[in-house]
């Protein structure tokens, strides 16, 4: 399988990269920072230099030819501003989910948020409420395409180590805290299950006791 990741170089998008290479697929890292190339390397994914915010849909199409797969990973990331939550968060989505069905590529696998999908909460400071609208606005337009979209909305992130037991389930789930390396294992599994497509769903971490339980009743 290849996947082209948008936001090669994003915390996720690294450990995904990590998965897709230990298994023996073919994973592709749009970077905008040429001196990331190296660590994609590492990872082993191939890096491409290329500019979501700047690029054009062509430009990103010939890099998604022939691809099976791809994933929005991108963000602006903490400390950027208004401007840039759209500009990241909205608008490259729609520049990748652009390219993927001008390159044929059904299988798009979004990174959104939970708190996506309904106005911010009340108190929230304007940059958060700046990113959860530029998550929602993104989920709609990939929404109304044409793809066998997935979008994942993972709660609130941690870089603690994985645990290796999540809960993923559709919208309404309560708020929670998930690892990274959990979320890149979910994502690095949801593009081997075709089936799942045209779904929102909502990721925190698992409750190992109720794991326990239903062990115990044989489940």
């Amino acid at each position: 399988m290849r996947v082209v990741i948008g936001g090669g170089h994003g915390k996720i998008a690294l450990r995904l990269e990590r998965l897709l290479a230990a298994r023996g697929d073919e994973a592709v890292g749009l970077i905008r920072d040429p001196a990331q190339q190296e660590d994609l390397r590492r990872a082993g994914a191939e890096p491409v230099v290329c500019d979501l915010e700047r690029a054009g849909v062509a430009e990103v199409a010939r890099v998604l030819a022939g691809a099976d797969a791809a994933v929005f990973a991108a963000g602006a990331g903490p400390g950027s501003g208004v401007a840039r939550k759209d500009t990241v968060d909205r608008a490259a989505s729609a520049l990748l989910a652009d390219a993927a069905e001008r390159a044929g590529v059904r299988r798009f696998l979004q990174i959104s948020s939970m708190g996506a999908g309904r106005p911010p909460r009340e108190g929230s400071d304007e940059v958060w409420a700046a990113y959860i609208e530029a998550k929602t606005r993104a989920e709609e337009d990939l929404r109304g395409r044409d793809l066998d979209w997935v979008i994942v909305r993972p709660g609130g992130l941690t870089d603690d180590p994985g645990r290796g037991l999540v809960r993923l389930a559709e919208p309404g789930i309560p708020p929670g805290k998930v690892t990274r390396d959990d979320v890149a294992e979910v994502l690095a599994a949801l593009l081997r299950a075709p089936g799942v497509r045209r779904r929102i769903l909502e990721l925190t971490a698992g409750d190992p006791d109720r794991a326990g339980r239903a062990r115990g009743r044989g489940a």
